[in-house]
């Protein structure tokens, strides 16, 4: 199974190619790597914990709805989601390949880490023709071919848009207008080469347009959208995009739960050397962390530390799980640069069970950034 998504020139305009190529959180297609690709595995990783058994008597439940629409694999513990509202199952947590492959790591610690992924649930695997200027897409279609694994039992995603250097190889359509795209992406459904398609940093009003249009011509409507969110990034997924997956059915697909490594803890006192932010093309990264709003965000950080500590969790698992709790989120995206990293990152399906509605509030009055919303998530 394979889902197209479309990027947007939105705030790449102002970006270098090189900056483009490179680099993925200030406006570079939406990373499938979320957030901790490339970042060395955190002190206190945990392993996958068994499947959680029944609930004592008046122990919080999540929203009714949210049952209904998640399941857990026996096997694994890994737990499953709708894409959106379409019948395509995916699992709530997503190995990305931004920064790692073909890049950072070696192509056997990408097969290492793939192999671990799936045989712990994971099915579902993102990448992007501008990843590692297209190594990425080789690299996982290497791997997957090499593995012999069932054509039906994972689904790919990659991202089309920053295709190459030369003008021809760029782009989403015969015109970079929205009809196009919808029409484009239809086109390539019918005739087999993916089964879905979504949106990657669109704005909430372009996808309610590409929907229209599909309404209006009887195309194929996007099913997702790829967006950045973790802890102090809230604001689109939680105040604009439950509203769109209730009117039109499209769900999120986000990226950086770690905010690039941030959340680890792991920038605290310095720039580690061959983390992202030491990586040729991630100055921005390093100048925002190293910048006023940098620190106040790492004080925060070490103010999470006593809740995943009574969780018992690291702080990670914690922000993964935070992200998975949010209402209309079918999959976090993971970027791991090593096989204990991605075993830490998969411990987080535990967590989840464990944020109640006061968890959640304090954590919300630690960060002092909710946005106005007008549901309440899942948890």
């Amino acid at each position: 199974m394979q889902v197209s998504i479309a990027c947007t020139e939105q705030n790449l305009r102002s970006r270098s190619t090189e900056e483009r190529l490179c680099t993925g959180g200030r406006g570079a297609p939406a990373p499938g790597g979320t957030g901790n690709g490339g970042h060395p595995p955190p002190k206190g990783a945990r392993g996958l914990a068994a499947v959680a058994g029944l609930r004592a008597p008046g122990q919080h439940l999540p929203h009714i709805a949210f049952l209904l629409r998640e399941s857990t694999g026996l096997a694994t513990g890994m737990k499953y989601r709708n894409l959106g509202k379409s019948g395509l199952r995916v699992s709530c947590l997503g190995l990305g390949t931004w920064v790692t492959f073909g890049s950072q790591i070696s192509d056997e610690t990408a097969e290492k880490v793939m192999t671990i992924a799936y045989e712990n649930g994971v099915n579902l695997f993102d990448t992007a023709e501008v990843y590692a200027s297209g190594k990425a897409e080789k690299t996982l279609g290497n791997i997957l071919q090499s593995k012999g694994w069932r054509r039906s039992s994972y689904v790919v995603t990659t991202k089309i848009y920053w295709g190459g250097q030369a003008e021809t190889e760029r782009g989403l359509s015969r015109k970079h207008i929205i009809e196009e795209i919808v029409r484009a992406m239809t086109y390539v459904i019918n005739q087999g080469m993916a089964m879905y398609w979504g949106t990657s940093r669109w704005s909430a009003m372009e996808i309610m347009e590409a929907y229209s249009v599909a309404r209006q011509f009887n195309l194929v409507p996007p099913v997702c959208d790829q967006a950045e969110y973790h802890m102090f990034q809230r604001d689109k997924v939680e105040s604009q995009l439950p509203e769109i997956y209730h009117k039109i059915g499209v769900g999120a697909m986000t990226w950086s739960p770690l905010a690039c490594g941030l959340i680890t803890g792991k920038y605290e006192e310095r720039v580690p050397e061959n983390c992202r932010a030491a990586i040729k093309g991630y100055q921005w990264l390093k100048d925002k962390l190293q910048s006023d709003d940098g620190r106040k965000q790492q004080a925060k950080i070490k103010e999470l530390q006593p809740i995943a500590e009574r969780l018992g969790c690291t702080v990670a698992q914690l922000a993964i799980a935070w992200c998975l709790r949010s209402e209309g989120v079918s999959s976090v995206l993971l970027g791991v640069s090593s096989a204990e990293q991605l075993i830490e990152n998969l411990g987080a399906i535990q967590v989840l069970a464990q944020l109640t509605p006061p968890v959640i509030q304090e954590i919300d009055a630690l960060l002092g950034n909710k946005p106005n919303t007008k549901k309440e998530s899942r948890a």
